[in-house]
C-alpha cells in the first residue's frame, strides 16, 4: 500500500516548513523529520534551523541523512517531513536523481510532506552556476508535483492549493 504525497512549494521566508508542519501535526501519529541543510558555520542559518527545531513537538524523530536521503526515506515508516529539496539538490549535484526520488516518494507507506523552494520567482541568479540551480530545482519540483497527491504554493503564510491544468 502506498501513502500520499503533498509538496509545499514557497520562497524564503515564505512560511512553508511551517504550513509543512501543521499538515503532519494535524494527521496525529509519529513524524519524522528529515533535515536536508548542512548548517557547517553559517551562524543565520544555526539560527533558523534551532527555531525551526523549537517550533516541532518534542516527540517527532528527525533525520540527517546528509547524501542518503533516498535511502532514509525508503527506510523510515510513518508520516515524513523532508525539509527541504534545494540543500538535498545543492550536496547532491549532478548525482541527484529526481525519477529515483519520485519512484522513493510513491512507494512510501506512510504519508509524505516535501517542502521545496519555488526559486524561479526570485531574483534572477547573476552567476551561471546559480541559474542552472535555479533551472534544475525547478524541474525537480516539477517532477516532484506530477506524483503529488497535492500540491500548495505558500506566500506570506497564506496557502493555495495548486491544481494541474486540465487535458483538452
Amino acid at each position: 500500500m502506498t501513502g500520499t504525497v503533498t509538496l509545499v512549494l514557497g520562497g524564503a521566508r515564505s512560511g512553508k516548513s511551517a504550513v509543512a508542519e501543521r499538515l503532519c501535526t494535524r494527521r496525529g501519529g509519529p513524524v519524522t523529520y528529515v533535515a536536508t541543510m548542512e548548517i557547517g558555520d553559517d551562524e543565520d542559518l544555526a539560527a533558523r534551523v534551532a527555531a525551526h527545531r523549537a517550533r516541532r513537538p518534542a516527540r517527532w524523530t528527525t533525520e540527517e541523512p546528509g547524501p542518503d536521503l533516498l535511502d532514509v526515506l525508503r527506510r523510515v515508516e510513518g508520516t515524513v517531513l523532508l525539509d527541504s529539496l534545494g540543500p538535498w539538490l545543492a550536496a547532491r549535484g549532478d548525482g541527484a536523481d529526481s525519477a529515483e526520488l519520485c519512484a522513493v516518494l510513491r512507494s512510501r507507506g506512510g504519508h509524505t510532506v516535501v517542502v521545496s523552494d519555488e526559486v524561479g520567482l526570485g531574483v534572477h541568479p547573476s552567476s551561471g552556476a546559480g541559474r542552472q540551480f535555479r533551472d534544475r530545482l525547478g524541474a525537480v519540483n516539477q517532477a516532484v508535483a506530477a506524483v503529488s497527491d497535492e500540491v500548495l504554493f505558500v506566500v506570506a503564510g497564506m496557502v493555495t492549493r495548486l491544481q494541474p491544468l486540465g487535458e483538452g
